[in-house]
């Protein structure tokens, strides 16, 4: 079978942590939907009165921010008029305010020392980030929000295969692929139930975060049937 392990929201998992931010920290660690969260504080409703196209919005909201999204571009994403997806991303930084904080930090750091580092300490320098050119700089201040966040949930799952190739020594099970934060195994029938429970483990305690790193893990005879 070819079994696939996927991190659950791993780049808003190492935001929340990077940042320190106890209100997404506290809605991860309680294990809500995040998604259904921010929706929630981002249209100033109870939980339970927010609908689907509400939490689709606050997800694409969610992960612009890991982007450096502007209002322009949430607009563009949501079909909504500028205005406000400006409210919707200000109504977002005035609920997690230590995340705007961190990310602001982000880029004051690139422009004083000209680079970014990620969880493990890995660097991308950033040499437009006091560029002349306004849309130069702008990109490499994007760069500067979104590497620490993107390059750490690499970092955790370059680590994670590490590890896991470690431990499948012995099995038939495979490594095949690594697409972004999910991993494709090829597993006999026999070995599944014990290679999936390692994978998990490992890929779940591969670091140590201030909220849990989630596998959704399934298989089948192709990846379509997983799908």
């Amino acid at each position: 079978k070819l079994v696939d392990a996927d991190y659950s929201q791993i780049e808003l998992r190492v935001l929340s942590d990077l940042s320190g931010d106890e209100n997404m920290i506290n809605a991860f660690n309680s294990g809500d939907d995040i998604h259904t969260i921010t929706a929630s504080q981002v249209f100033n409703l109870p939980v339970d009165m927010v609908t689907p196209q509400m939490r689709s919005r606050a997800k694409a909201v969610n992960f612009g921010i890991v982007y450096g999204i502007s209002d322009f571009g949430l607009s563009q994403n949501l079909s909504i008029p500028r205005y406000m997806a400006k409210s919707y991303i200000d109504a977002y930084f005035d609920n997690y305010k230590t995340v705007k904080e961190y990310l602001d930090g982000n880029v004051k750091f690139a422009k004083e020392n000209g680079y970014v580092s990620t969880l493990l300490k890995r660097r991308r320098y950033l040499t437009d980030i006091n560029a002349k050119n306004f849309n130069l700089a702008q990109q490499s201040a994007r760069m500067a929000m979104n590497t620490p966040l993107q390059g750490s949930a690499a970092d955790i799952v370059k680590l994670a295969m590490i590890n896991i190739e470690e431990k499948l020594k012995g099995f038939k099970a495979k490594m095949l692929l690594q697409i972004h934060d999910e991993l494709i195994f090829e597993v006999p029938l026999g070995e599944l139930d014990e290679v999936m429970k390692i994978v998990k483990s490992e890929m779940e305690n591969v670091v140590k975060l201030s909220v849990p790193l989630v596998v959704d893990s399934a298989y089948g005879s192709n990846w379509g049937e997983i799908e």
